[in-house]
C-alpha cells in the first residue's frame, strides 16, 4: 500500500518525541490523526497539512480513547497504525509510602497505550500490516537512580508490548518497542546533567519509526535499544 493512503495514529505529539514523529511522517505523506489534551494548540502546529486529523485525548481516559480511534476510524476509513508515545515521569522511590505518583505514571504509561491498542486493534487487523510502535525507555529494560516508580511502568509497559506482538502476530499486526536512553526533551531536561547535544534527539527516533513502518511482515524488529552512552 502507497504511503500516502496509509493512516498512522500517534499519542503524545503535541511535543518532544511525539511530534518530531508527526512531523516526519506528514512530510513523508501518510494520513496522521493526533489525539492531544490541547488539540487547538496541536493543530496550530501543523497548519499546512491536508492530511491530519487531531482529536481530543486525554491518556488516562478510556472514553477519549475509544472516541479518538472512532473518530479516526470514520473520517479516514481505516487505520494503519499506532504509536504510543505519550508518557509521564514523576519521582516515586521505594520506600515512599504516598503511591499517587505511582498511580499516576501506571495510568499513563500502561493503561494508556493499553486503552488505544485495544480500541484500534479491529482496525489493525483489518489493515493486514497493522503496526504498533511503543515508544518505552531503557528505563523499561534496566533499572537506575531514584525513578524505580517510573522504571516499573516502563517494564510494565514492555510486557504490554511483547503482548500485542503476541496477540496480534496471526493477524498481521507487527509491534516494535523503542527504548532510547535520554532524549532531549523537555522531561530529560529536568533530571538529566548530559547537554541537549549529547542526548539522542527527537528526530532521530522519527527517522527509526518511519523505517519501522516500512518494513515487510517479514522483517519485524521487535526491539530498540538506543543509547546516548555506553551502558555496561
Amino acid at each position: 500500500m502507497a504511503v500516502k493512503e496509509k493512516v498512522i495514529m500517534i499519542s503524545g505529539a503535541s511535543r518532544g518525541i511525539g511530534k518530531a514523529i508527526a512531523t516526519k511522517l506528514l512530510m513523508e505523506g501518510y494520513r496522521v490523526s493526533l489525539g492531544a489534551r490541547n488539540p487547538e494548540q496541536v493543530q496550530s502546529d501543523f497548519p499546512s497539512y491536508d492530511s491530519l486529523l487531531v482529536h481530543p485525548y486525554d491518556a488516562t481516559s478510556n472514553d477519549d480513547a475509544t472516541a479518538w480511534v472512532k473518530a479516526t476510524q470514520e473520517w479516514y476509513g481505516r487505520i494503519d497504525g499506532l504509536i504510543n508515545c505519550a508518557g509521564l515521569l514523576k519521582v516515586f522511590q521505594l520506600e515512599d509510602e504516598d503511591e499517587s505518583a505511582l498511580d499516576e505514571m501506571f495510568d499513563v504509561n500502561v493503561k494508556g497505550p493499553l486503552r488505544l491498542t485495544r480500541a484500534a486493534f479491529p482496525y489493525l487487523k483489518q489493515s493486514g500490516d497493522g503496526r504498533v510502535i511503543n515508544i518505552i525507555s531503557m528505563s523499561g529494560k534496566r533499572v537506575k537512580g531514584l525513578s524505580a516508580g517510573y522504571a516499573m511502568s516502563k517494564f510494565a509497559q514492555m510486557a504490554l508490548s511483547q503482548a500485542t506482538r503476541n496477540t496480534g502476530w496471526e493477524h498481521g499486526i507487527r509491534t516494535t518497542a523503542i527504548c532510547p536512553s535520554w532524549v532531549n526533551t523537555d522531561m530529560a531536561a529536568a533530571v538529566c546533567k548530559l547537554s541537549p547535544e549529547q542526548m539522542t534527539q527527537p528526530q532521530d527516533i522519527a527517522d527509526i519509526v518511519a523505517m519501522l513502518l516500512t518494513l515487510p511482515n517479514n522483517a519485524v524488529v521487535g526491539e530498540i535499544a538506543l543509547n546516548c552512552q555506553l551502558e555496561a
